[in-house]
């Protein structure tokens, strides 16, 4: 057995899960923020100003739990109890918030808060922020706010270059914490070695996620056939699913077990399992028993 992985018996499926699947610290720490709360505050309706997390089945328990979403401010009542989103919010709707004098529970990632205040910090003397992300991403949204100067985000190199034509002057360069580690370490360098440039380099990609895709691109290789388990909205489930794709291994991202597409793994013998940062234990759970059903 790879001791890098679970592997578990099943009738005729070899099948291994990646030890890293599932709830990443952040998430784990927002969701345990949020039931805080609705302890303290028994019969109180509690809101979230956006999803807490990614996950569509999360959000359904929680609103069983009378938890509502809330999409702007002004949804929040005055006086009123509002939990702040792992993937944090914008400065301009904290603000808004406050305004409204609501009793804040902040539940941002403590990764995803460190890099708000790094750009802040670093855009003080008049730098522009170029940021490496998913820009309708909320996390996103809100490290943008923190720039105190112009932002541009872009989702590759050759964007940003198209963008950047005839520009020259200071940046910072910074990235959403979920984004791909080796793709920045590469712009990063390529923007250090121009001339034209004064660059700062922020390095605000969690760690976790860069192990979860190691993880999931070293399981592709050994197995025929991979499970990514996690929201469709969750942009690190998406590129877990994509790093094993680009493995060349056959790849199948579902939120459910329910979407296992069974006819694959009539003609496989192994199959790897791994979850987004998002994705609860019991729906991982539910995939390896459905896997285990395979004759």
């Amino acid at each position: 057995m790879n001791h890098n992985y679970m592997e578990v018996s099943m009738k005729s499926l070899k099948v291994q899960l990646a030890k890293r699947a599932g709830f990443c610290m952040g998430v784990d720490l927002a969701l345990q923020r949020l039931d805080k709360v609705i302890e303290e505050r028994p019969g109180e309706t509690i809101h979230i100003l956006g999803p807490i997390i990614h996950n569509p089945q999360v959000l359904e328990r929680y609103a069983r739990k009378g938890v509502i979403i809330a999409e702007t401010p002004e949804d929040v009542p005055e006086g009123g109890c509002v939990v702040i989103r792992a993937h944090g919010i914008t400065r301009q709707v904290e603000q808004a918030l406050e305004a409204r004098k609501v009793s804040i529970k902040d539940a941002t990632c403590p990764k995803v808060k460190k890099a708000q205040l790094l750009i802040a910090r670093h855009t003080q003397d008049g730098r522009s922020l170029l940021l490496y992300g998913e820009e309708d991403h909320p996390e996103v949204r809100g490290l943008v706010s923190y720039a105190h100067g112009p932002a541009m985000v872009f989702g590759s190199y050759e964007e940003l270059e198209r963008c950047m034509a005839g520009m020259d002057g200071r940046y910072v360069l910074a990235a959403q914490t979920t984004q791909d580690r080796a793709m920045f370490d590469v712009i990063a360098e390529k923007l250090e070695n121009r001339d034209d440039m004064d660059v700062v380099v922020l390095h605000t990609i969690c760690d976790a996620t860069k192990q979860r895709q190691r993880e999931a691109m070293a399981m592709a290789r050994e197995v025929d056939y991979m499970v990514v388990v996690g929201g469709r909205n969750s942009g690190n489930t998406r590129r877990l699913a994509q790093v094993v794709a680009d493995q060349g291994t056959s790849v199948v991202h579902i939120e459910t077990a329910a979407e296992l597409p069974m006819e694959d793994f009539a003609t496989v013998s192994s199959v790897g399992v791994t979850a987004g940062a998002s994705t609860p234990r019991d729906l991982v759970e539910d995939v390896l028993e459905r896997l285990g059903s395979v004759e």
